[in-house]
């Protein structure tokens, strides 16, 4: 399955809905999409409802937007579903990244 990214802007806030797999084909694909979106954005919220999975590369990425914001303003993950955060917790990324 591929990934969908959906975006929702409101003045500096972005809400960028993922849908579908986040894994090494398509890791590259949010990578870019968050590079050409994160200018002047202080406040970034990935929206995690629809996410079934997530890998190692989806990981890096997390860690390397999180690293980017840090520097700008805050990044927060939304409605992760039980089988992404388990993998957010085994990994200590519930440490690293704001979830809610």
């Amino acid at each position: 399955m591929r990934l969908e990214l959906t975006k929702q802007q409101s003045n500096e806030k972005t809400t960028i809905f993922l849908k579908g797999r986040l894994d090494t084909t398509t890791a590259p694909e949010l990578e870019a999409f968050l590079a050409k979106e994160l200018d002047g954005i202080t406040d970034l919220e990935l929206d995690m409802g629809e996410l079934e999975y997530i890998s190692s590369a989806g990981l890096r990425v997390l860690l390397a937007t999180q690293k980017v914001m840090n520097q700008k303003g805050e990044m927060k993950l939304l409605h992760v579903q039980e089988s992404v955060m388990e993998i957010l917790e085994i990994t200590g990324f519930v440490d690293i990244l704001t979830i809610e």
